[in-house]
């Protein structure tokens, strides 16, 4: 069993944040054909994946492996994170792909997908609030300032500490990380069920720009073990709003993101000023 599996214990009922309405499964996206056997009818699904020599060759990924993000599938998506596979899933920004974040091969096969350079570091997501002192230092922030932000559209940066349960393998060299709780009860229901951090990362290879529907990163789906369907995510391409909060009483704004402006006037009301 991974450190942090044993650190985490067993696995975590799926309680603790409301359930929001099941999203209805937008079939508009995927292109199905139906074979037929003599001895079953099953459906697949086309799409491409772009391969070194710049040519594209044709793949076939079963439907069953693109899933409504709904209560429903939230056991298949934990089964996956725990086997060690990368999922494709909606947060409340942007579609992105995940993993065990105590898994290096895992974490590696997330770089190898999306084409990323491993000296890009990774975010984690976790089911709480609270589930955040497990894998970052926080004593030094007031209390309440950390509820104030998440969850929501934030990813806060903050030092891993010599007791956090990362493994090492997971941002080497780093001594900080980026953690979200993301405000999408699917994605949060995975890590609560996983007992884990999910290491996460945008839906798109690197350098293109983000999703906000499935279609948008089909060239992703053979490579994922399921891809969970929240349909046309409506916050847009920013992304998180990306806050520095490692030294006390300062703040320093990474990537603007989509909650920038509500951002630093949580920041504020807890006395916290900008780092120039």
């Amino acid at each position: 069993m991974k450190a942090c599996a044993k650190a985490a214990g067993e696995r975590l009922p799926l309680v603790g944040a409301p359930a929001r309405q099941p999203l209805a499964r937008r079939t508009s996206f995927v292109k199905v054909n139906r074979l037929s056997s003599q001895h079953e009818t099953k459906s697949v699904v086309s799409c491409s994946v772009r391969v070194s020599d710049d040519k594209t060759r044709r793949i076939e990924a079963t439907a069953e492996h693109i899933l409504p993000a709904t209560n429903d599938h939230v056991i298949k998506a934990i089964d996956s994170i725990n086997g060690g596979q990368v999922i494709a899933v909606p947060t409340d920004t942007i579609y992105g792909v995940a993993c065990d974040a105590c898994s290096a091969e895992a974490v590696n096969r997330i770089y190898e997908i999306k084409g990323r350079i491993q000296t890009r570091p990774l975010a984690i997501c976790v089911a709480d609030v609270p589930d955040i002192s497990r894998f970052a230092v926080v004593d030094h922030l007031p209390h309440g300032l950390l509820d104030s932000l998440l969850p929501g559209p934030v990813t806060v940066v903050l030092k891993r500490g010599n007791n956090s349960i990362l493994e090492r393998s997971l941002n080497p060299g780093l001594e900080s990380i980026g953690v979200r709780v993301p405000d999408f009860d699917f994605i949060r229901a995975i890590s609560r069920g996983a007992g884990s951090a999910l290491a996460l990362t945008s839906a798109n290879l690197s350098g293109r720009p983000s999703s906000v529907n499935i279609k948008d990163f089909e060239d992703l789906w053979p490579h994922c073990s399921y891809v969970f369907d929240g349909g046309i995510l409506p916050s847009g391409r920013a992304g998180s709003t990306i806050v520095d909060l490692i030294t006390p009483g300062v703040y320093k704004i990474l990537r603007d993101g989509s909650s920038r402006k509500e951002t630093t006037a949580a920041l504020g009301m807890f006395g916290f000023v900008e780092a120039w």
